[in-house]
This record gives C-alpha cells, structure tokens and sequence, in this order.
C-alpha cells in the first residue's frame, strides 16, 4: 500500500504541474475572448447593406420555439433581404410553420420568401445536400449569402452585424456560434451550455485560426464561388468544416463578430446531450483532426489529474494520511477554471441579453460544471476514436473521410423532434 501512494503521490507532482500550466495559458485565452468581445462589440462599420439571400434549412418541427425563430430572422432590421427555405421533402411539418410566419408577415415589411424542396440525398449530408439545392436558387440579385440554423434565434442586428465586415474584401467570411440557453434549466441542459462554450472561447481576433459555423455564417457570392464550396460540400456531412477549409484553401479570413453569438433556447436529457455532443466530436475527428487529438490528449490529463487527484485526496483523509498540499493544487486548478467560465459568461451575457442566460442557476453551472464538462469531453473523444457513425435528424451516416459520407439508413416519413438534432 506504502508504494502504491508513493507512486500516485509521484505521478501526481509530475503531472499537476502541467495541468496549472495548461490552466493558466486557458484562463489568458478566456481573457482574450473576453477582451475581444468588448472590443469588437464597441465597434462601428460604414453602411453595407447589399442584397443578401438568407438560407434556411429544416427538416421537421424541431420544438416549440422553431416559430419564433423564423419570426426572429423575419424581423431583421436590414433594408433588403430574402429568406429561403428549404427542406428535403413536400411533406415536411415544418412547411406549416413557415406559412404560419409568412402569413402573420404579409402585411409589414420584410423579406421576400422562397421555399425550395431538395429531396433525398444520397452521397452525402442531407443539410449540406439541401444548402447546395437552395444556393441554385438565390435571387440574381443577391451579393451575400448567410446560413442560418433553425434552432439559433437571432436579434434583429444579427443580419446587419454579420453583413458589415464583409466590406472588407480581405475578409473572406464572417461567423457567430452557437449559445445554449436552457428554457427550465436541469443539469444536462447546463451542462451541455458550458460544454458548449468552451467551444464558443476558441474564436477570437485570429482570423486565420476562427472556423465558420453554419447556423451564423455570411459570404460573399463571389468569395463562395470563387473557393467552390459547392466542390468542397460534395460528399461532405458537415457544411461547416468544408467551407473553413474552402477558405482556407484559397487563404481567405474568417472573421467571428461577437454580436452574432446566437442563443439557442433549449433542453436536453442527459442522453440526447451524450448524443449530440459525441455526433460533434466525431464530426470534429473525421474534418478536423487537428483539434481532436489535442482534445482527447487534453481533457485525458486533466481527468486523470482532477478527478483522480480528489479520489487520492479522499483516499488519503480516509485513512488519516496528509492531504492539504495535493488539495490546495487542486483547488488553483479549478479555480483557474472557474475564473474563466465566469468571465466568460459575463461577458457573452452582454451580448445574449436574457434573463435565463444571466440566472443565479446559469452563473453556478458555468462556474462549477466546467470540470464535468472536460470530463464530457473524454468522453465524447474517446467515442470518436472507435467509431465514425453518426444520426442526424433521422439519418445514420458513416463518415468514411472529410470527402466521403455513406447513408446507412434513414427515417423516411418522420423527423425528429428532438432540438438536440441540429447542428
């Protein structure tokens, strides 16, 4: 027994200071983001407001908040714009939600709509499938195009904000990201936010570093043309990572504009998070390999030192051994941790101005859910390595490389209602 704490008190004191270290270079980067978010958000464009064609994916009712969604993209307060919608089939639900909308619309001004119907796909993700459908039928007019996710809930600046640094025509793309807000709170759904916003902290003023997120995304017609992302979304499941890497490709930035953080007001079980969670992780192995081994290197460490560090702590106190060093260490580690969830939320909660983001219960699950959130993540890239099958919105797919995507089978005549389905 004598050994045995010898060699974890050993491995742990080799170990722990890495993970302080790794706590400290994540606590500056959470600065930043914050430093940004204020910076950009004081920040003022000349007038750009060419046409813009905004597209609109659904497949299925989502949830209950679907309808104020499409109001919320109706109701953007920009001169000149059409919405297009699309889904992959005549029957699809969402259709009555949409001309719900677009009647209660008529009579102020708004958008031009269009609804197009894709069908099946069948060499690649339906979303992406539908997006190259629908770009076909932009209006002639149209110098912008946007993506906008169906369960993202923009403000009415969203448009504008996203629009304006596209003036710049070194700027080859500019990108929100997602925020989830629970709708009656519950641990999955917190913590699937805070698992989420590590995510969100990765953008920033790098802009050869920032990915595009398709549910808030606005290019340049001929910037799109000119990259091929249609080539590059050919059989691709993740629109997303195939339009970075068009980018990419032809050396173009991508901008993130922090007033196109979106909420998303949603809950989750604990399965429908493990699902949606694991479907990014994998989708992030197959596109983006890069990001996925350190991740899974990463959140291994700290495990291994956090959560096994306060079982050899417990182990310790129970048996009447020294403790209060190894605690201590612990202890700097998550409060570095809970710094930056806090700083974070603050500075996201200025932008996402809503009470249920600035709840006492959203504050404590940020600040001290992050280490099951990195636990979360272990998880999710350990499933990752073993397997590149995913479900989405009623479509299994196998993801056989960034380039190839094989339907393993599909849900015909039903969508899912579950919101954790998107994107």
């Amino acid at each position: 027994m004598s050994s045995f704490f010898a060699f974890a008190l050993l491995l742990f004191y080799l170990l722990v200071p890495i993970s302080i270290w790794l706590g400290i270079l994540s606590l500056r980067g959470g600065i930043r983001f914050v430093r940004y978010l204020q910076s950009e958000t004081g920040r003022s464009y000349p007038p750009f407001t060419p046409f813009v064609s905004v597209f609109f994916p659904v497949r299925g009712t989502d949830d209950e908040g679907l309808p104020e969604n499409i109001a919320a993209v109706f109701s953007q307060d920009y001169p000149s714009y059409e919405v297009v919608f699309v889904s992959d089939s005549e029957d699809d639900p969402a259709w009555a939600i949409i001309e719900t909308a677009r009647r209660s619309f008529a009579a102020e001004s708004g958008p031009t709509m269009q609804t197009v119907v894709a069908g099946p796909t069948t060499d690649r993700g339906q979303k992406v499938h539908n997006l190259a459908f629908a770009v076909d039928h932009a209006d002639t007019l149209s110098e912008v195009f946007v993506f906008v996710d169906s369960d993202a809930r923009p403000a009415s600046y969203w448009l504008s904000s996203l629009v304006a640094p596209l003036q710049d025509e070194r700027v080859g793309a500019t990108t929100g990201y997602r925020w989830f807000v629970p709708n009656r709170g519950g641990l999955a759904s917190h913590l699937r936010s805070v698992w989420n916003a590590a995510i969100a902290s990765a953008l920033g003023a790098d802009e050869q570093r920032n990915f595009c997120w398709g549910g808030s995304t606005a290019i340049r017609r001929s910037t799109f043309e000119a990259c091929d992302v249609i080539g590059h979304w050919q059989g691709t499941v993740s629109d997303d990572f195939a339009m970075t890497r068009a980018l990419r490709a032809a050396n173009k930035r991508i901008k993130f504009v922090p007033q196109c953080l979106t909420p998303c007001f949603e809950n989750c079980s604990i399965s429908e998070l493990i699902e949606f969670t694991t479907r990014q992780l994998k989708i992030t192995r197959v596109y983006a390999p890069h990001l996925w081994k350190p991740l899974l290197i990463g959140s291994a460490l700290f495990v291994l030192v956090f959560f096994g560090g306060f079982g050899f702590v417990i182990l310790r106190a129970v048996l009447g051994l020294s403790f209060l060093t190894p605690l201590v260490l612990l202890l700097i580690i998550f409060s570095m941790g809970a710094m930056k969830s806090h700083l974070r939320l603050r500075a996201v909660t200025q932008i996402i101005n809503d009470q249920r983001a600035k709840s006492p219960a959203s504050t404590i699950a940020h600040v001290m859910l992050w280490p099951l959130a990195s636990a979360l993540y272990l998880c999710n890239a350990s499933a990752a390595a073993f397997s590149r099958r995913i479900t989405w919105r009623g479509i299994t797919y196998e993801l056989k490389s960034p380039n190839e995507t094989k339907i393993l089978s599909e849900k015909s005549a039903e969508w899912s209602q579950n919101p954790d389905e998107s994107g």
